[in-house]
């Protein structure tokens, strides 16, 4: 028997496409490695950008945990595999809080991770109250992959809020980001169930916890 010499993957920006006569385990195997290698180019192109940036709770914490946490409740809640939705929680606040460009981030990560990240950020420039009031407006808008990040980024935002919040933020500043959080899912839902219930969870044990006096 002629052996036929397996042929290169074609490799796009975000997409594997190979020969047809490829062995089905062995294209399963090459897919799931080219998953693996660009979700660590986006960790490490985030890390990069955030290094010098610190959380604002009481531990001063690696800005970078934030996104990281973004990305593991999509895939361990939410259940997402899709590459651009993993990609986009990790790299979501790189052009709003870093110098990145939508342009460099489009030439690492191509134009759908660049579209997905563009949804979720605010126009800095604007008053912080405007930026928070346009989050409620914008949400119900959001493309379905965009919906899924920001519930995640709610749930990290909540829970750090809840437990380990600003030194400077009163109990009431943080009721009333509890508060703010629910109207921005309120226009998020029907794109991942999973995520919801489990912001809904994190939401009540929060309200809990600053109504007890507990934090």
């Amino acid at each position: 028997m002629v052996e036929m010499p397996l042929r290169e993957p074609e490799l796009t920006t975000n997409v594997l496409r190979f020969p047809p006569t490829l062995p089905l385990q062995l294209r399963s195997d090459m897919e799931e490695s080219n998953t693996v290698t660009s979700i660590l180019k986006a960790l490490r192109f985030a890390a990069i950008k955030h290094r010098d940036q610190r959380r604002k709770d009481a531990e001063v914490s690696p800005y970078i945990n934030h996104p990281i946490e973004v990305a593991e409740l999509l895939a361990r809640v939410g259940g997402a595999t899709d590459l651009v939705i993993l990609q986009g929680a990790i790299l979501h606040d790189t052009i709003e809080d870093t110098q990145t460009t939508p342009e460099e981030l489009e030439a690492e990560f191509g134009p759908e991770v660049r579209r997905v990240v563009e949804e979720v950020t605010d126009d800095k420039r604007l008053p912080k109250a405007v930026r928070k009031r346009l989050q409620i407006e914008h949400a119900p808008h959001l493309s379905e992959r965009a919906k899924q990040i920001k519930i995640a980024d709610m749930i990290s935002n909540v829970q750090s809020v809840t437990e380990t919040p600003p030194t400077d933020w009163p109990l009431e500043r943080r009721r009333d980001y509890l508060d703010w959080t629910e109207q921005v899912v309120a226009g998020l839902r029907g794109c991942n169930q999973s995520l919801e219930n489990y912001y809904d969870q994190i939401l009540e044990g929060g309200r809990s916890v600053l109504d007890d006096g507990r934090a």
